[in-house]
């Protein structure tokens, strides 16, 4: 017979797994978004019945309409999410993602194709806001870089579904037809979030709603954090003081004004790659002489370089520190896409294209690890937002840069070194990031939290 410790441990377990996958699967439609449209803005470009002319220029801006929404909706959940909680603000994003993706599929024209994508990303941005603070909330210490990175990798795995369902299904149901895909989420993975997402105990306790927190945590088997004496000796946990800061406000103070500026450059920094790359190296790499076939293939490799890399680094994230990591993979960017200027091998190419999407995608998942566990529940949410929505700025700028080259005809190395010296500024950035010293408690055992409710 099992003790109530380890039923509680199995709970626990069961509980972060299903928040892990309801939060990853959230992000690999966001990485399918992100990507989809540089699998079809070539056939936008070369067919002005789709949606009318549309040059690179105009694409650019198309690409960037998105990621607008995005900025938009990360910025508007961080100053509500804080309130409202974690599971509502990723219930609303699932919905509204989908419905946005469904009816773009639809777009008759260019004007109505662009405000759709802006409507698109309000969803987009309230899942990518909210799911890093969901999960640092559930993740065991110790392991949360590990647990961020799995959800984050999300991004590039939707990334790499994108470039194959392109590869092999754009000419059977066309660029609309991707976009149906997209709108698929509402089908079974707002169930799935309805059924088995619960809300944060952490963020329940940080709100002062004590009782609903230990409710969640015996029903989930999720420690909620209390002060050590009370921890040691099983006692209520404390509430928030109805004085503390929450959401933005908290950003301001003392404590998190200069992290919080240098967060959202990191992030700046990152995205504006993530998205420069994903938007055109498609087209880059056409100009160097490969087909449309391999294109596609680099940017599968891209985004699946991420995924892998990014794991393999968020290990190290939790044994030596994010800082330290981050940093290093902005470097690893710069001299990859450095040497993708070369006429190298194409084994060799793969390789450094591979490397590439660790330094830019990958940073960026663990960007939102580092970002996710750097502040408390109070300022949680307004913290991952912030860098989601200021780096969407610079997720903005890269294909609006991306475009402004092609347009002005510029030889396409030099987009590479446009990126790379985006990278190096990213971890320059990265190496004045305060060091950081958890102050959350250590969390109550909800055998020990079932106790003190009796």
């Amino acid at each position: 017979m099992k003790s109530p410790d380890q039923r509680a441990a199995r709970k626990q377990q069961s509980t972060i797994l299903w928040v892990v996958a309801i939060a990853a699967l959230a992000l690999v439609f966001d990485g399918y978004d992100l990507v989809v449209y540089g699998t079809v803005v070539s056939t936008l470009l070369g067919d002005p019945t789709q949606l009318g002319e549309i040059g690179p220029a105009t694409a650019g801006v198309l690409g960037s309409w998105a990621l607008l929404g995005v900025m938009v909706g990360a910025l508007a959940t961080g100053a509500i999410g804080d309130y409202l909680g974690r599971r509502k603000i990723m219930i609303t994003g699932i919905t509204w993602f989908s419905l946005g993706m469904g009816l773009t599929a639809l777009a008759p024209n260019v004007m109505a194709f662009g405000a759709l994508r802006f409507a698109t990303g309000l969803g987009v941005g309230a899942l990518v806001a909210t799911a890093g603070a969901i999960v640092a909330e559930f993740a065991p210490q110790g392991r949360r870089n590990y647990y961020n990175a799995i959800v984050y990798s999300g991004v590039p795995v939707g990334g790499v579904l994108a470039s194959l369902l392109a590869i092999v299904l754009l000419d059977a149901v066309g660029w609309r037809g991707l976009f149906l895909i997209g709108a698929t989420p509402i089908l079974f993975l707002l169930p799935m979030a309805l059924a088995k997402l619960p809300e944060s105990p952490e963020w329940l306790m940080a709100r002062g709603r004590t009782e609903d927190a230990w409710r969640v945590s015996i029903r989930a088997g999720v420690p909620v954090p209390v002060p050590e004496a009370a921890a040691a000796t099983a006692k209520a946990p404390v509430s928030a003081s109805s004085g503390a800061k929450i959401g933005f406000r908290a950003l301001a103070t003392r404590k998190y004004a200069l992290p919080t500026i240098l967060l959202g450059l990191m992030s700046f920094a990152g995205l504006m790659l993530t998205y420069g790359l994903n938007t055109w190296f498609p087209q880059i790499m056409s100009q160097f002489g490969y087909g449309k076939s391999y294109s596609l293939a680099f940017l599968l490799v891209l985004n699946a370089g991420a995924v892998f890399g990014g794991l393999v680094a968020s290990v190290g994230a939790d044994r030596i520190g994010a800082k330290r990591v981050v940093a290093t993979t902005f470097f690893l960017a710069a001299v990859a896409m450095a040497l993708l200027t070369m006429q190298l091998p194409l084994g060799i190419l793969l390789g450094l294209v591979a490397v590439a999407g660790v330094g830019t995608i990958g940073t960026q998942v663990l960007i939102y690890g580092f970002v996710s566990n750097y502040y408390n529940s109070a300022a949680r949410g307004a913290g991952v937002a912030w860098c989601a929505g200021f780096g969407r700025l610079g997720g903005i700028f890269g294909p609006l840069i991306g475009g402004l080259l092609m347009a002005a005809g510029v030889q396409n190395h030099i987009a590479f070194y446009v990126f790379a010296a985006v990278a190096i500024v990213g971890a320059l950035v990265t190496a004045f990031v305060p060091l950081h010293h958890s102050e959350t408690k250590r969390p109550a055992a909800p055998a020990a939290v079932a106790a003190a409710s009796r």
